[in-house]
């Protein structure tokens, strides 16, 4: 028997971080019963973010633009690279406007039970933006958890192996945390206090 139409929604809305079956039926009710309009323009943003936006070319962020006017704005850095895991990760590093330089967004975090290795992450993509004669120091900003910490020290050895200078942050953000979650105080001070790799 096929699903209702208020089931596909409460289905659609599990698809999200965190939110369980329960929460999904909260939401669905909400914007069903007392915002409509918010539910007609969840759906069009919705829609209308997943014909425009593309990986920018150079820093794998989302991007309307084939380069995102991060990566095309002349006065930042492009001789240090920032490698984070995801766009959120991105987004509380500029908030902290303690780093002026450039991006690559790996989308993700080396995950061998989860069937991600390096081929799913596009290393090799990666290695070809750092070595693009202009970067001379990669900071590792994936996250304290295992796999922040695996991937990392993978991308180490790639990159120390093409010399490169590559350096992590410092241990002010809390083992087992992820930059997403974490102050951007306590992120600034990581960057500033950032410290050299050797895989």
């Amino acid at each position: 028997m096929p699903q209702s139409s208020l089931d596909e929604l409460i289905a659609a809305l599990r698809c999200l971080p965190g939110v369980g079956p329960r929460s999904a039926q909260r939401m669905a009710y909400h914007l069903l019963q007392r915002d409509r309009n918010g539910a007609a323009r969840l759906a069009g943003a919705v829609g209308h973010a997943l014909t425009v936006l593309r990986h920018c070319a150079r820093c794998n962020a989302f991007s309307e633009e084939e380069v995102c006017t991060r990566c095309a704005n002349p006065h930042r850095d492009p001789t240090r690279l920032c490698v984070v895991e995801t766009p959120a990760d991105l987004a509380m590093i500029e908030q902290t406007q303690a780093y002026d330089g450039l991006y690559y967004v790996l989308m993700g975090r080396l995950s061998p039970l989860d069937g991600i290795g390096p081929r799913e992450l596009e290393f090799d993509r990666l290695i070809a933006r750092a070595c693009d004669g202009e970067v001379r120091e990669v900071i590792l900003a994936t996250n304290f958890t295992n796999e922040g910490e695996v991937t990392a020290h993978a991308l180490a050895a790639l990159l120390t192996a093409r010399a490169l200078s590559v350096s992590r942050l410092s241990r002010g953000v809390p083992m087992g945390g992820e930059l997403e979650h974490t102050g951007i105080g306590t992120i600034a001070q990581a960057l500033a206090e950032r410290r050299a790799m050797v895989p």
